[in-house]
């Protein structure tokens, strides 16, 4: 039997929107990876960009659960000497929770040129509106 290895032109790529309203966060997070990645398909290739663009919208609203919007933390350096900042979740989450949905998108990717071509098909609201409309985007069930 041969093993199907995708390659840039044989990929077909669709759009999903997803409405993260009252799903965690890092569940949430994980299966958009997945998505992203193409790991839902069955052409699947570890070395190839084979997932398809995905939309989140209502960002605001997903939730953090335990103590975590509390004890967890965003951090990152300025560049500079003693630069490291931390912000909470608990303002993270009030102030960009776009921001946030995307971090932790990033997290669940691979760590090279590839994970970053992949993070550039995510595209994350606070609100129920978005403008990709002309993509006509599927709903996407999580759970």
């Amino acid at each position: 039997m041969k093993t199907y290895m995708a390659n840039a032109q044989t990929v077909e790529r669709k759009w999903y929107v997803v409405d993260a309203a009252g799903l965690p966060l890092g569940r949430l997070a994980s299966k958009v990876a997945a998505v992203l990645r193409g790991k839902n398909k069955p052409t699947f290739t570890p070395n190839v960009d084979t997932g398809d663009f995905v939309i989140v919208i209502n960002s605001d609203k997903v939730v953090l659960t335990g103590k975590k919007p509390e004890t967890k933390f965003y951090r990152y350096h300025t560049g500079y000497i003693g630069g490291l900042k931390e912000v909470p979740y608990s303002k993270m989450m009030a102030e960009r929770s776009d921001l946030a949905v995307y971090e932790a998108v990033r997290g669940m990717l691979p760590k090279n040129s590839l994970g970053r071509a992949m993070l550039k098909k995510l595209r994350v609201y606070k609100g129920a509106e978005h403008n990709h409309a002309a993509q006509k985007p599927e709903p996407l069930k999580l759970f």
